[in-house]
């Protein structure tokens, strides 16, 4: 009797202790799952948690975020684009490395920017230089040097990554390139490089082969030192097809088409320095960092204006003007850029 009923207490005691086992496994359970989420976020850095939330390719395509209007704006471009190349292009080829050599990467925002030289470039790579982290603690784009912020590696490129990190990365972020009037950007490049007597480099690298190619009878001095570059003579060494035989154009007067490969990748935002602020603000809302950073408001005592060009235009006569037009012709078809009024060639 007695061995009955401590065997039926025994039973009963582990009856009771079941519920507290299980009730303990539970919460060790839900500890240990709290602790899992907890160093999963703390180990993620912000740009990687602002990327699970939304992404700026998620924004642009929802689309209930930014300015109705502008939108619409970019939604034409995109379209007039996606036209162009589906007009003007006859065979579609596979990119390579060499091609997005200008594409940089911000991993932390979602972004790959193709820049462009004399199309705001060197503000917008100040730009990414704060959002990625490059310039530290500095959340001001002018107070990074111009020179700095075209220092190789400091940010990097798309051509960097592996195959498989390319793809992904084309696939997910959003692609943007701001470009320029075609002319106008030309003759902004010719005024940078040719017409600054700091420029000693590019006078030296590119100024004495002018002279020695396309100048009658050039003095020693010149030769030397190539530092007085017409426009006129600048103009023959782009339309020259040996040029171009020789080596590829320098960065800053190759054609955007031949930088970016608009009809082989497909930007979501196609910027134009015409319109440079709204559509730089435009960027960083869909980024979601229009309270982190600024683009910088740009000077227009210096810019190359229309009415500029056309000065520059006014002594190259309408056979080279047609020659130059049609070395060009891409960037006007492809991005919506009507032939200049003071052209004299139609």
């Amino acid at each position: 009797m007695v061995s009955r009923q401590a065997g039926f207490a025994f039973s009963h005691l582990k009856q009771m202790r079941k519920p507290r086992v299980i009730r303990m496994v539970f919460a060790l359970s839900l500890g240990c799952f709290v602790m899992v989420i907890f160093y999963f976020n703390s180990s993620l850095k912000p740009g990687d948690r602002q990327k699970s939330r939304r992404s700026p390719l998620q924004t642009l395509y929802d689309g209930d975020q930014v300015e109705s209007a502008v939108q619409a704006i970019h939604q034409g471009r995109r379209e007039l684009l996606e036209e162009a190349c589906r007009s003007y292009t006859r065979k579609r080829r596979v990119l390579i490395p060499e091609d997005l050599k200008h594409i940089i990467v911000d991993d932390q925002h979602g972004l790959l920017y193709c820049y462009v030289p004399k199309v705001a470039c060197t503000n917008w790579k100040r730009v990414l230089m704060v959002l990625t982290g490059v310039a530290g603690s500095n959340r001001d784009p002018l107070a990074i040097p111009a020179n700095e912020a075209h220092i190789p590696g400091n940010l990097r490129t798309l051509s960097e990554y592996s195959t498989s990190q390319i793809n992904q990365r084309l696939r997910s972020y959003l692609k943007f390139v701001f470009v320029r009037e075609p002319f106008e950007r030309l003759v902004s490049a010719y005024r940078n490089k040719f017409t600054r007597s700091y420029n000693t480099a590019f006078h030296k690298r590119y100024g004495t082969k002018i002279v020695r190619q396309h100048r009658p009878d050039p003095q020693p001095e010149a030769l030397e030192k190539g530092n007085d570059v017409s426009f006129e003579e600048f103009v023959y060494y782009l339309v020259d097809p040996a040029t171009q035989r020789e080596e590829p154009f320098n960065e800053h007067w190759e054609r955007v088409h031949s930088l970016c490969h608009p009809c082989l990748i497909h930007y979501d935002v196609v910027g134009k320095y015409e319109t440079l602020e709204q559509d730089s603000r435009y960027v960083l809302q869909l980024a979601g960092v229009e309270d982190q950073v600024s683009f910088p408001a740009s000077s227009k005592s210096t810019r190359t204006t229309g009415d500029m060009a056309a000065q520059f235009f006014h002594n190259i006569s309408p056979f080279y003007q047609k020659k130059l037009y049609n070395l060009y012709r891409m960037d006007f078809l492809l991005f919506n850029y009507s032939v200049p009024a003071y052209l004299k060639f139609r």
